[in-house]
């Protein structure tokens, strides 16, 4: 039996598909648009799900959508009369995204798949999708289950627990007392965009000192010790308004809004310290509750709050758990997973068959292209390569990561998720000083302070990190182990100075603070990309690479062949390898506006 999930319309919109309960497919639109966190109907994405399965939509028994649009059309309602008159303007923005799309998602479902799917069409709750796609891959019998986010209907957070097929959500806080709402509102000030810049103000926290966190607590937000909390709305303007913060917010802090391009003060580096020191305060104290109200030894994490990586080493290292899953596409994407997961548990009461491993299959669900097809398109393009034997690229590629090259490596599944894991992946040395502003301002083209993760095999972690733990999909910051920190007294340095530390062994991916947000690789999850790292380890005796996502700034993780191209020839990458093809840049022809493209972007 063919399940389809799908999430649309609010953010990174993606379609899942399920067969007899397995995930087999799952993908984000962004990934075929080219549009970051595209939130159209995923058209792209579920045509990708279809054809890789070998079946029509006739084939598909359920479809199932992960939000109930009502309910939040009922919130948005609600919200809007209760503010009226100030958010009469935001209003008039979002009504004809309703009264076209959001409300008549049965005709557009049906539209999208050509009119030819006849079976049972089905809306799950948007906490339950997003519980259902955290506790179902996970490898736990029975699990608390926590999910945050900015809001889904009404909820902001959820507590559930999973016991084998069953799922129940047993508390929840509702809108506007949300903690995404809450980060995003200071990702939003900091200068980031909302609901893509979250990452950045979580990579610059350690930069600061949490001098803000009491004003916070005193001001803002009310936490209690269960970890549900209080906003006050004074200081926030998402309820009524186009942008985040209030002008009481901006009085608090004496700054307005950061503007882009505006040089970071360390007053703004202290907040964003601060209001993660926050974030950390209420999660640890949501798991605690989780575990309480449960009495559960495992936790199953989703929902958009759940990439924060700092803070779910933390929870980690507290010992509240004996272990932890992280639903690795946490947002909304993962919706699409939860929603045929719970059509199929929940709604069929279908059993789950428990694996030691996750279901989830290393994340690498995408698209695959064959090596016949991606030599149809070098040569269109007149691309100079050499095919080599599979057998030899893990040693061709650890040979120039040891050189001190950055290798672009397609191979195999794109993974779903925002996280590149060894499909879709920028490759580099670990233990270079030089790599971390390199990738940051002649590949990324992004801002200088952005840290890199570490791929390093399981087996050899606790030779890098203080504590041996895993983490598959790239979801934990880690301290680095103190034997292979290098002691520098840098209490003299301030803000963005302290980048310029050279901090352990592996200094690329270790960030200011000693930490890092590290991947662990195993043959049996990731295949192809543990053999890179283990000849790199041959080589050099070190088992850490840098993995960075194949993009540049502004765009999505590259999905064709001619995307990885064009990566590739607009930056100053030195190798790509797809597949079993190798392409070095000084052989390749002149590719239309790369240099201009290159030199447009300026270091910072």
């Amino acid at each position: 039996m063919y399940i389809l999930g799908i999430s649309a319309f609010y953010h990174d919109s993606a379609a899942a598909l399920i067969a007899d309960g397995r995930i087999i497919a799952a993908v984000q639109e962004e990934r075929f648009s080219r549009v970051k966190h595209d939130n159209s109907f995923p058209t792209q994405a579920t045509r990708f799900c279809l054809e890789y399965a070998g079946i029509t939509p006739e084939q598909l028994e359920i479809v199932c959508y992960y939000d109930k649009p009502l309910l939040t059309f009922e919130r948005l309602l609600e919200t809007y009369l209760a503010f009226a008159p100030r958010g009469l303007a935001s209003f008039h923005k979002a009504l004809p995204l309703w009264l076209n799309y959001k409300l008549h998602l049965p005709r557009e479902i049906k539209k999208r798949l050509e009119g030819r799917f006849t079976g049972k069409l089905l809306f799950s709750r948007h906490h339950l999708s997003h519980a259902a796609s955290a506790f179902y891959p996970s490898p736990f019998a029975q699990a608390a289950i926590l999910t945050i986010d900015g809001v889904g209907e009404w909820s902001t957070t959820t507590i559930g627990h999973g016991q084998q097929n069953k799922i129940e959500l047993l508390q929840e806080l509702k809108f506007p007392h949300s903690l995404g709402l809450l980060y995003s509102a200071f990702t939003y000030y900091l200068g980031f965009k909302v609901n893509s810049g979250e990452y950045k103000l979580m990579g610059l926290a350690p930069y600061g000192k949490p001098k803000y966190v009491d004003l916070i607590l005193d001001k803002m937000i009310t936490v209690k010790e269960d970890g549900s909390f209080w906003l006050n709305m004074e200081y926030f303007d998402y309820c009524s308004g186009l942008k985040m913060t209030s002008r009481k917010f901006e009085k608090l802090f004496g700054l307005s809004p950061k503007k882009p391009k505006e040089p970071f003060a360390e007053k703004h580096l202290d907040i964003a310290a601060s209001i993660q020191k926050v974030t950390n305060r209420i999660l640890l104290r949501l798991a605690r509750t989780a575990r309480d109200l449960t009495g559960e030894k495992n936790l199953a994490l989703a929902g958009g709050v759940a990439l924060n990586s700092v803070a779910n080493g933390l929870i980690r290292r507290a010992g509240i758990f004996d272990d932890i899953f992280i639903q690795p596409a946490s947002g909304d994407a993962g919706g699409a997973i939860g929603a045929a997961l719970a059509a199929w548990h929940i709604h069929l009461d279908r059993e789950r068959n428990v694996t030691a491993d996750d279901a989830q299959a290393g994340s690498y669900l995408g698209p695959a292209y064959q090596v016949d097809d991606i030599k149809h398109f070098l040569n269109s393009v007149k691309a100079v390569y050499q095919e080599k034997s599979r057998d030899d690229i893990p040693d061709l590629v650890a040979a120039a990561i040891e050189q001190g090259k950055v290798v672009g490596f397609f191979q195999g599944r794109m993974e779903f998720g925002p996280r590149a894991l060894g499909a879709r992946s920028i490759l580099a040395d670990a233990r270079s000083p030089e790599m971390q502003l390199k990738l940051n301002q002649k590949i990324k083209f992004r801002e200088s302070f952005r840290p890199f993760a570490p791929a390093v095999l399981r087996e050899d972690v606790a030779d890098y990190f203080a504590e041996d733990c895993d983490s598959p999909y790239m979801l934990l910051v880690e301290p680095i182990r103190e034997s292979i920190r290098i002691a520098d007294d840098d209490n003299a340095r301030r803000g963005l100075e302290k980048l310029r530390v050279i901090r352990s062994t592996i200094p690329a991916v270790t960030h200011v603070d000693y930490s890092g947000r590290l991947q662990t690789v195993t043959k049996e999850r990731n295949g192809f990309f543990y053999n890179i790292v283990s000849a790199f380890k041959r080589r050099t005796g070190c088992s850490v690479i840098v993995n960075t996502s194949f993009n540049i700034r502004g765009e999505p993780i590259v999905n064709t062949p001619l995307e990885a191209y064009r990566c590739f020839m607009f930056t100053d990458m030195d190798i790509l390898v797809l597949e079993n093809l190798v392409l070095r840049k000084e052989d390749q022809p002149e590719y239309a506006g790369a240099t201009e493209y290159r030199q447009s972007f300026q270091p910072d």
